[in-house]
């Protein structure tokens, strides 16, 4: 274990009573932007496909509208480029715009400098599109952890006033399971990292803050988990999804590996239902004003 790792310092989270309200977010990014289909698209061929991600945010957009909730969006730099009035329409309708990055590269792809370059441009885009100061980011694919907590540090220089980049959990693409299952710092005046929701299961931390898992496992399991955190830990949950889980009819990308095929398509069809039970049965709210970010 590193320096940098032995220092982290876990930090309760605020949240109101009687329960905890959870924090709602949003990765926007196209279908084919995904890390399971890197290997079989790449960036020079993104034209090719079809874009949906205005239509789908959009029906997500809608679904929040008809719940009164307020969430998070984590934006990439090249989808504020081509769909401006889309990231517009997230600012007007209440929610908090955040960075997910430009393009979907994973940190862990790149050293400090390019990163710096890449969440300067990326906040610069959102905020002259938005019109709003942008303090959150979120790594593509969670791709801070270990072994780059400097991204951290880099993410506070650049006037980032928290990350949601770790999952402490042990995955084959991400995850850094030694992490704090709730809101941290690496070191004492560090930038807050905010978790996505793992629950403890006999000494496991098990994944509960939303993706494929979400559509993968029964709802009464997530559902439980999630009420876990909330009761016994006296925590906020911190839930993701992206706008092409709630499209079925998406294109298929036949190449890619079954796993990853699996991966992405498992459940689709259900994924808005299940999601319309989540926003009933839990109270939720953008992570700015859930974490007392200021």
């Amino acid at each position: 274990m590193t320096s940098a790792q032995n220092g982290m310092l876990a930090e309760h989270a605020k949240y109101d009573s009687p329960a905890p309200r959870n924090a709602m977010s949003v990765d926007i990014e196209e279908y084919f932007q995904v890390a399971a289909f890197e290997r079989q698209i790449g960036r020079e061929d993104w034209g090719d496909y079809p874009s949906r991600v205005a239509d789908n945010t959009g029906r997500v957009l809608d679904l929040f509208a008809e719940k009164g909730i307020q969430a998070t969006f984590f934006v990439l730099g090249w989808i504020a480029e081509r769909h401006p009035a889309l990231v517009r329409r997230i600012v007007s309708d209440g929610h908090e715009l955040a960075s997910h990055g430009y393009d979907h590269t994973r940190v862990i792809t790149m050293d400090p400098p390019r990163f710096r370059e890449d969440v300067i441009r990326t906040k610069r885009i959102l905020e002259d599109t938005g019109s709003v100061q942008v303090r959150g980011y979120r790594a593509p694919s969670y791709s801070i952890g270990a072994g780059n907590l400097w991204a951290l540090d880099v993410l506070q220089e650049t006037g980032h006033a928290y990350s949601s980049s770790i999952y402490p959990i042990r995955h084959d693409l991400y995850g850094m399971p030694e992490a704090p299952r709730f809101a941290f710092r690496v070191r004492e005046a560090a930038i807050l990292e905010l978790p996505v929701t793992t629950v403890e299961v006999a000494g496991s931390k098990l994944p509960a803050g939303g993706g494929g898992y979400f559509r993968l496992l029964p709802y009464p399991a997530y559902r439980w988990a999630l009420r876990r955190v909330n009761d016994r830990d006296r925590q906020p949950g911190i839930f993701y999804f992206h706008p092409w889980e709630v499209d079925a009819g998406q294109p298929r990308i036949a190449s890619a590996p079954l796993k990853s095929r699996f991966r992405h398509y498992v459940n689709l069809h259900s994924m808005e239902a299940r999601l319309r039970r989540l926003l009933d049965d839990f109270r939720w709210g953008r992570m700015d004003e859930v974490f007392g970010i200021e």
